[in-house]
């Protein structure tokens, strides 16, 4: 293996980078979320009709990343890395200096170009770069690189926006990005690709009824979030009522529970997988349904955030690993789907979130997206009592 030839510091090393690389992907996905107002006012357009570049954005990485994932799969690994690195400076240095919202839409189609790929293969690069044995922690820091893009990357970016103006927020992510890519080139070794499988997986994964169930699983519970996430920032402002500083303290506090739904993850996720998976479901629900009632009042909503991130970061992983598991076979292209998949649920909320604002009131968003998150908790209970095998999956 990898592993065995070079040092475990520089193998370690290897997945810190490659965590950061995930960061980076995830802190410029998310990081609109948190600056829609001000990009509105900059286009002087509705906030609700920006929400619109997260759909298109999501539904990009939706559609593209099988595609993709598949004219890729010769490529090999470190020469595919730093092509998706150049990909994405470009279009962040385009963003910088988009003179319209559409300019600004291409280069956010860019970036997801090279979002659908780079999540295509990074699980399976990490476990290949990683320590021998320590498969399983190079994909928990690979989750923890993803959630301090919420506690981190989202609220920071929000506080550059606010303080210069959100062109700089997404120039610096750029240029963090051509350290990082500086720094993978010269760390990563030669990778040839392998065990991606091919478009002949993709029917064989299909005719597995217990991961179709689990993507359409995080389709639902993934719509159900971002109806509400998605306008996180203008709930708080304009029906809420709190400052700028505290909608930035709220998304790092949703970010920063991330790290504890982390923790309670590999706690309980191999000894009670069924009930934490149900439980976190159940948590986002019930977060959403209350958020409205909660929303004036700062330790109601602070609290709310804090078991709503946690829920999040718990189901994101538990997926993952169901996902990974029942796909040993296929690993890049089941992670293509997945997160094909997840994308669709992103864009499919910040959609819904958009027509419930526009349509009825930005106040029923956190309803509308609740009543999902019923759904798929119903969902999620039939499959596991339809298929054992989803109880025991490591």
């Amino acid at each position: 293996m990898l592993s065995n030839t070079v040092s475990r510091k520089t193998a370690w090393l290897r997945v810190v980078m490659l965590a950061l690389a995930a960061f980076i992907f995830n802190t410029t996905e998310f990081v609109p979320v948190g600056l829609l107002s001000d990009i509105a006012a900059s286009f002087s357009m509705r906030t609700a009709d920006v929400g619109i570049m997260l759909t298109i954005y999501a539904w990009i990485v939706a559609l593209m990343s099988l595609p993709l994932m598949l004219l890729t799969r010769h490529i090999e690994r470190r020469r595919l890395l730093i092509g998706l690195f150049i990909l994405f400076i470009l279009s962040h240095m385009l963003s910088v200096v988009a003179w319209n919202f559409w300019v600004l839409v291409t280069a956010r189609a860019g970036i997801a170009f090279a979002h659908a790929v780079f999540w295509s293969i990074t699980a399976s690069l990490a476990i290949r770069v990683a320590p021998a044995g320590k498969k399983t922690q190079a994909l928990s820091m690979l989750a923890t690189g993803t959630a301090l893009a919420m506690v981190l990357g989202v609220p920071i970016g929000r506080v550059i926006g606010q303080l210069l103006d959100w062109r700089t927020t997404f120039g610096v992510i750029g240029f963090v990005a051509l350290l990082t890519l500086l720094a993978l080139a010269r760390l990563l070794p030669t990778l040839p690709s392998e065990h991606t499988g091919s478009l002949r997986s993709v029917p064989q994964l299909f005719s597995r009824p217990p991961l179709v169930g689990m993507y359409l699983l995080t389709a639902l519970v993934v719509t159900a979030h971002y109806t509400a996430y998605s306008y996180i920032e203008p709930f708080m402002q304009g029906v809420a009522g709190m400052s700028h500083n505290f909608t930035t303290l709220l998304l790092l506090i949703f970010g920063s529970a991330g790290i504890l739904g982390s923790l309670l993850f590999s706690a309980l996720g191999q000894r009670r997988p069924v009930a934490l998976l149900l439980g976190a479901i159940a948590t986002v629900a019930a977060c959403m349904l209350l958020l409205y009632a909660a929303a004036p009042r700062m330790p109601a909503i602070v609290t709310l955030c804090v078991l709503w991130g946690m829920a999040m970061m718990t189901i994101g992983l538990t997926l993952q690993v169901r996902v990974l598991g029942l796909a040993s076979d296929a690993t890049d292209v089941a992670m293509s789907l997945f997160s094909g998949i997840y994308n669709i649920g992103i864009g499919a909320g910040a959609l819904l979130g958009n027509q419930v604002s526009l349509h009825l009131q930005m106040a029923q968003v956190g309803y509308v997206g609740g009543v999902l998150g019923l759904v798929a908790l119903l969902w999620c209970a039939w499959l596991c009592q339809r298929y054992p095998v989803l109880r025991h999956i490591q």
